[in-house]
């Protein structure tokens, strides 16, 4: 991504809430990776908080541009016109670079890690292709995914609690990429993620927006050959994990980053009804 050798402590996408046993900050490291890394301040997280905060979603993609987070105009372009605002509820900032609590144990993602999820499948994001979205939350990277693929692409995705996919549909209709949910490109679904939606598959691109002790044989074979998943993967230590599919539909694997995510697992164990 910018060449460098490092990268920065932060705070995961759709993260516990409590810190990972071996950081108290509740941040974790970014380590050397197969991909270039992202070129940020150790300290930028608690910057924003202690030295002001950016008011609007124009301003949080300028700052996102400044640190190294965003570091393509098509990326930066989708995430400026998808307004985060509209997919965070309204008693949080929906403009500081942290996850927001969206109820149901669930988070949305801080935007850092949209940016760096939407540079790792930019590629296979293009007009015409088909994205899926595991653990859509309140929708923001489905709505992204659907402006990047475009009216002839198909953006899915998929939620098990049905009062998030509800309230998804909602903000995605209020959004710039509302167009794609009246004509179909776009769509929401409630599900079991772990098992995809085979219905809109294969896929070029597959995002995981929990971790997984394993990566779902389901989702792997959903993936289109040439396609690319990104998937958190581990129990307590995770890798925010990249598999490319060959076209011969052989697999390669490697580790992005270090993260701290929630478990990919069932609607009654996220809910605490187990």
């Amino acid at each position: 991504m910018s060449g460098l050798s490092l990268q920065r402590l932060a705070v995961c996408c759709r993260c516990s809430c409590q810190p990972p046993p071996h950081n108290p900050c509740g941040a974790t490291v970014f380590r050397q990776s197969g991909c270039a890394p992202l070129r940020v301040s150790v300290f930028r997280n608690m910057e924003y908080f202690w030295r002001g905060r950016t008011q609007n979603n124009r301003e949080l993609v300028e700052s996102l541009k400044q640190n190294g987070s965003l570091r393509t105009k098509r990326v930066a372009d989708v995430m400026e016109q998808v307004d985060r605002g509209l997919f965070v509820p309204p008693n949080e900032l929906p403009y500081i670079d942290n996850p927001m609590p969206i109820g149901y144990n669930a988070t949305i993602s801080a935007p850092h890690m949209h940016a760096a999820c939407l540079e790792l499948l930019s590629g296979h994001l293009q007009p015409g292709m088909c994205a899926l979205d595991v653990g859509a939350g309140t929708g923001y990277l489905t709505a992204a995914f659907g402006m990047m693929v475009g009216k002839e692409g198909r953006a899915v995705g998929i939620e098990h609690i049905p009062e998030l996919t509800h309230q998804a549909i909602e903000n995605v209709q209020r959004s710039r990429a509302g167009h794609l949910l009246a004509s179909g490109s776009l769509s929401l679904h409630t599900g079991d993620g772990r098992e995809g939606y085979p219905a809109g598959a294969p896929y070029d691109a597959i995002h995981v927006g929990a971790a997984a002790s394993e990566v779902p044989q389901a989702l792997v074979d959903q993936l289109k050959p040439g396609g690319r998943m990104v998937i958190p993967v581990g129990d307590i230590f995770q890798e925010l994990t990249v598999i490319d599919k060959a076209p011969d539909g052989s697999l390669k694997q490697w580790g992005a980053t270090s993260v701290r995510y929630v478990p990919l697992t069932s609607r009654q164990s996220q809910l605490g009804h187990n």
